[in-house]
């Protein structure tokens, strides 16, 4: 487990709308995508790792139990934020959506009020 890998895979997820985009419309495969290496200058020195749980609950789309796992609460939630933007705006909105984060992560200790 790599709280650093975990922090990096949201990143990258997070920073680029492309990716955004491939990661909402298959998370499995884009973890595969992820774990194969990147590309450019970072590719030949990155030693892209994630635990099998780590990818079950990047694959999943589980915050909960990627906090478990050592996500850091804020990048965690950006990164909520921005997998669940298309379904909260035209859906359940962003006050459920804040509520669904808080309840998944609050069995693992946190974020506080």
């Amino acid at each position: 487990m790599s709280d650093y890998m975990i922090g990096k895979f949201i990143r990258s997820v997070e920073m680029d709308d492309a990716v955004l985009a491939r990661y909402i419309a298959d998370p499995a495969a884009y973890v595969r995508e992820w774990l194969a290496g990147g590309s450019g200058p970072e590719a030949a020195t990155d030693d892209r790792i994630l635990s099998p749980e780590e990818q079950a609950a990047f694959a999943a789309r589980d915050y909960g139990a990627l906090f478990r796992l050592g996500a850091h609460p804020y990048l965690l939630w950006h990164f909520t934020e921005a997998i669940y933007e298309h379904e909260y705006t035209e859906g359940f909105g962003w006050r459920e959506l804040v509520e669904r984060y808080r309840a998944a992560i609050a069995p693992a200790g946190g974020p506080s009020a």
